[in-house]
């Protein structure tokens, strides 16, 4: 949720909608996808250097400024651009969950309690100007994210650096943040507030893509923004609606495991119609054999039409981001305080009919953790309310008789007019006819989705009974759970995300421990087992994980789709 995805607390309200643009935050959605080994995949000839990529979407690429991008992983096109002191692994898969090394020469070295983490820069490092990228450059391209007038990136820093819940940016406060610190060059140590062992995944933002002083323009930067990565901006027209790449010679791949940049050139064309774009890359003519999407998934009519052409049907690509989608409940509203109304109501949900809704079993899988199913979340299986694929009417009705509704009740479920097959109509009106055969019945409340977004963010105003969904800025349980149960991160005088209202000392405190920790394995276990345990209390009903299917264009070779966007990595792709 800008944050895609997320952490996104901050922008899921402002992005629920806007679920698949390139460079938004995780829990808005996948940043990009594209095919899977075949014809285009990484099982055909070795990838060629030269040609133009075009990248056709529906969203514009705006706010081409690292302090305003709001992504995971360093984001797509964007990271073609801008390099962060760490990056996501492009490999395929669960290992593309991995947080490695980019401008650094390490994840990061934390002090005894991660309240301290140092980095050196590699050598040879550059801009596209050839001059030497250091940490002052890395430090200032940090505190011009705090800027009002850059606003838009990730907040963590903001609320993890000591003094940055009160900094306002080097324009009013040249002086910098003191607890950046760069000892020489080469170093830079962040310190912070409490022990945070997932920095390293924060340090993919592009918030650490390092940026010159003297080449600020502030608001306008993102025109031309100073490259560290194997492309430059050399066109950016309408605020990214056509944004055109070339290569930076002064990048040096020796410096750079991660992103192969195989192409010459990036084209990037925005403002499309979706049903064009899926058109385009099928048709495969011109310019468009060597295309790719960012932002545009295939839908369950488009894919019945590919499903009979095996061709069409190999430049399919499949991807799972960390995402789940969900009833929520808020106790603080009768009868959602009696725990066995909400147990009825998880029992009584036919997933097989809400994944239907969602597109059908190739764009949907049936969830009952919250934490999606993937081990870098530390997946732990649980389902304490089965209702089996078709939902459980009749211990439904048990639990609410005895919670006092023999007769069944009446409640109101408030969605999203939006068609977006994740909070819409499609999705309200499978769970209301499920709820109906237990006795429960459920008038709709259906908000376009600004509205719709207040409501269900709102402390004040948040009803009882809505559908929501989350995503991950990052692959690990962190990012999922705490702004979603932690009780301290309850706002309630803008967008809360803890739709339970959930201040439970004993969670807070689990979630501090396991923040402590930089064995991130040992972390993503006592993330599951948390997940867990909060699912005992049906707080929510998760219903499903989305799965992504995108087109590329015929002549697009080297698809690479890892677990931790879920999309075709831009920086792999090599065209025909």
């Amino acid at each position: 949720m800008r944050q895609p995805s997320v952490i996104s607390r901050r922008v899921a309200a402002a992005a629920v909608s806007v679920v698949l643009a390139s460079g938004t935050a995780a829990c808005a959605g996948p940043e990009d996808a594209g095919a899977e080994s075949g014809t285009s995949g990484k099982g055909s000839a070795a990838p060629q250097k030269g040609g133009t990529l075009t990248v056709l979407n529906a969203e514009a690429q705006t706010d081409f400024d690292p302090a305003r991008l709001y992504t995971s992983g360093g984001g797509n096109v964007p990271s073609l651009v801008f390099r962060t002191l760490t990056t996501r692994n492009r490999e395929a898969g669960a290992a593309g969950t991995q947080v490695v090394p980019d401008l650094a020469t390490d994840i990061g070295r934390p002090n005894k309690d991660a309240t301290e983490w140092t980095y050196t820069l590699k050598d040879g490092l550059k801009f596209e100007d050839g001059t030497p990228i250091t940490s002052a450059d890395v430090k200032y391209g940090i505190e011009r994210s705090f800027a009002a007038e850059l606003s838009g990136g990730a907040p963590y820093l903001r609320d993890w650096l000591v003094g940055g819940d009160t900094y306002q940016g080097p324009y009013k406060d040249p002086e910098g943040l003191a607890s950046i610190v760069t000892p020489d060059p080469k170093t830079i140590v962040f310190k912070l507030r409490k022990p945070e062992g997932e920095f390293p995944f924060v340090a993919t933002q592009t918030q650490f893509a390092p940026v010159p002083k003297a080449k600020d323009k502030g608001a306008t930067y993102e025109e031309h923004p100073v490259s560290s990565g194997p492309y430059k901006v050399v066109s950016n027209e309408n605020d990214g609606e056509r944004l055109v790449l070339e290569r930076n010679e002064h990048w040096d791949p020796k410096t750079d495991e991660e992103r192969k940049a195989y192409p010459d050139r990036i084209d990037v064309r925005s403002g499309l119609d979706e049903a064009v774009i899926n058109q385009r890359l099928a048709t495969s003519s011109g310019a468009d054999a060597a295309a790719v999407t960012t932002d545009t998934n295939l839908g369950p009519a488009e894919l019945a039409q590919i499903g009979s052409d095996k061709a069409l049907a190999a430049r399919v690509g499949t991807g799972h981001f960390g995402f789940t989608n969900y009833i929520a409940f808020n106790p603080k509203v009768k009868p959602f305080d009696n725990p066995k109304v909400r147990q009825a109501i998880a029992y009584a949900v036919n997933r097989t009919s809400v994944v239907n809704a969602a597109g059908g079993s190739a764009l949907a899988e049936p969830a009952t953790t919250f934490l999606p199913e993937q081990k870098a979340f530390g997946f732990t299986p649980y389902d304490h309310f089965p209702a089996g694929r078709t939902g459980n009417p009749e211990k439904a009705k048990e639990l609410l008789k005895e919670a006092g509704f023999p007769n069944g009740l009446t409640v109101t479920l408030l969605h999203s007019t939006a068609q977006n097959r994740t909070t819409s109509p499609e999705i309200a009106t499978a769970v209301q006819e499920a709820l109906g055969k237990a006795g429960i019945t459920v008038k709709l409340d259906g908000q376009e989705p600004n509205s719709f977004n207040e409501k269900r963010w709102s402390v004040k105003d948040a009803p009882g009974f809505f559908l929501s969904r989350w995503g991950a800025d990052w692959p690990a349980g962190g990012p999922f759970l705490a702004p979603i149960f932690d009780g301290r991160q309850i706002v309630t005088n803008g967008s809360n995300y803890n739709h339970a209202q959930l201040n439970d000392p004993a969670v807070n405190k689990e979630i501090d421990e396991i923040n402590k920790l930089t064995d991130l394995k040992a972390a993503a276990a006592r993330w599951g087992a948390l997940d867990k345990k909060i699912g005992e209390q049906a707080l929510d009903v998760p219903l499903f994980h989305p799965v992504y299917k995108r087109l590329v264009g015929k002549d697009v070779k080297n698809v690479v789709i890892s677990d931790w966007t879920g999309v075709l990595d831009v920086s792999q792709v090599a065209v025909k």
